[in-house]
């Protein structure tokens, strides 16, 4: 199911990771919104990832596309951020993220908005990926029965994906390890963005 309505009236952002990349954790956050089934109806989970380490540090699970979602998720992200300001947040042109109010709330943390160019889903390849990953190997893709039930789903999978699952791209370490144990040394802002090739053990394909 689309979740992307790029043909809105408000304003773009230009798109500052062509020149930039992000050298340590807090400094480059991708956001994306992905379709849950819920039986009898649709949520959408906003997700807020890291660039460096990876590590998906803001969600939110909602019954509607509004932006509120998107807020609300970023607020999470931001609860660890130390010093929010100059913070690049990164999307494609959904209306969610070019709206007025959501807008205003990036600059009420003097965060820097950056958006995709025009047709290219490619600059947001991190945060497609990471939806990716927890839908096909943390099996949120299968219809849930609520949003309750999909709620304590999602929580369970990110946790899991944080701190269990281990990235070739972070030298065999999780997302929370490369997040709160940077050494300075890992340079993961490479040209394929999707590069995730280490499964999940199997012991941990049911946590």
């Amino acid at each position: 199911m689309k979740t992307t309505y790029s043909g809105h009236q408000y304003a773009l952002q230009p798109n500052l990771l062509h020149d930039i990349k992000a050298e340590a954790p807090n400094e480059v956050l991708v956001a994306d919104i992905t379709y849950i089934a819920i039986a009898g109806s649709s949520a959408y989970l906003f997700l807020i990832t890291d660039a460096f380490s990876r590590m998906i540090v803001g969600y939110h699970l909602s019954d509607s596309l509004a932006h509120q979602g998107a807020i609300e998720a970023l607020n999470m992200a931001l609860e660890i951020v130390p010093e929010p300001e100059g913070v690049i947040h990164h999307s494609d042109r959904g209306v969610q993220y070019c709206c007025h109010g959501f807008i205003d709330e990036i600059r009420k943390w003097n965060l820097k908005a950056s958006m995709t160019d025009a047709d290219h889903c490619a600059q947001n390849a991190l945060a497609e990926c990471i939806n990716g990953i927890l839908k096909s190997e943390f099996y949120i893709n299968a219809e849930f029965q609520s949003l309750r039930q999909a709620s304590n789903a999602i929580e369970d999978a990110v946790f899991a994906y944080n701190h269990l699952r281990v990235h070739g791209s972070l030298r065999g370490r999780t997302p929370a390890e490369v997040h709160y144990g940077h050494d300075g040394t890992l340079e993961l802002w490479a040209k394929e963005l999707v590069s995730f090739t280490l499964p999940v053990p199997l012991e941990l394909r049911h946590v």
